[in-house]
């Protein structure tokens, strides 16, 4: 088999285990998340952590995991030709060290990484016998792209509706970390004394679309003939709260 050959063989090991062992990881934190989170958004979450564990996990199969595989071939095809479990068995060995590079996730990592690499040992050698035998390997493709789309559809048909994002939840948004957070937390006025200047802090909400909002946060103080006001907007929706407009002055309190 030439270095062409082994090239593929490489690359395709580290796709399907890339996929399966992400795909793997993915369902285990939506299992874990799904006990004590509400069943939005399933699909969306999956996605998204599906994806955080193909670059962590891609990154250092591709990478180590490639160069530890090449060594341990040239050893296998030296010492050991005719016992393949061997050369397995120190695929998922050496698949543990991500336990000592990062000790303080030590169990984790050292688990997950040995079966990460007693699974790409099992299908380097699969794919090895496939093509050695002129036999299609394309299915090492498609089946953890098959995978995926099923186990996402599943998560997206088991969501729940979310739902509506409410004027409410826009002003809680929009005041929560920010100085307007001594604001009313719903639509109305507030009035007292700070240091001797009467003070009136409004806090109102305009439905500009679907669930998109702007919230301003009007103060207005008054001490004798001293007077002034200042007036901050945010535009918010579900994700996000941004600033819209800003005018008037810093309080003298």
């Amino acid at each position: 088999m030439n270095i062409g050959d082994a090239i593929k063989r490489k690359i395709t090991a580290t796709f399907f285990t890339t996929a399966i062992t992400a795909i793997a990881l993915a369902c285990a934190y939506m299992a874990a998340d799904m006990r004590s989170s509400p069943l939005y958004q399933l699909g969306k979450g999956f996605l998204s952590m599906f994806f955080v564990y193909s670059i962590y996990v891609g990154t250092i199969i591709l990478i180590y995991g490639n160069i530890v595989s090449a060594g341990l071939e040239y050893i296998h095809r030296k010492w050991f030709i005719n016992h393949t479990w061997l050369y397995v068995l120190l695929h998922g060995l050496l698949g543990l060290v991500n336990g000592i590079i990062f000790p303080e996730f030590s169990l984790v990592l050292m688990l997950s990484g040995m079966v990460a690499a007693l699974l790409y040992a099992f299908i380097d050698r699969w794919i090895y016998s496939r093509m050695k035998a002129q036999k299609n390997i394309k299915g090492f493709f498609i089946f953890p792209v098959f995978l995926f789309a099923s186990l996402w559809l599943c998560f997206q048909i088991i969501s729940e509706t979310l739902p509506p994002f409410t004027k409410e939840e826009a002003i809680e948004f929009a005041a929560d970390g920010t100085p307007q957070d001594v604001f009313p937390k719903k639509a109305g006025k507030w009035e007292g004394v700070i240091n001797g200047y009467n003070v009136e802090r409004e806090t109102s909400v305009k439905e500009i679309g679907k669930e998109k909002y702007i919230v301003t946060f009007t103060e207005r103080w008054a001490k004798g003939t001293e007077k002034g006001s200042s007036r901050f907007s945010y535009e918010v929706d579900r994700q996000s709260a941004t600033a819209y407009s800003m005018e008037g002055e810093e309080p003298p309190y």
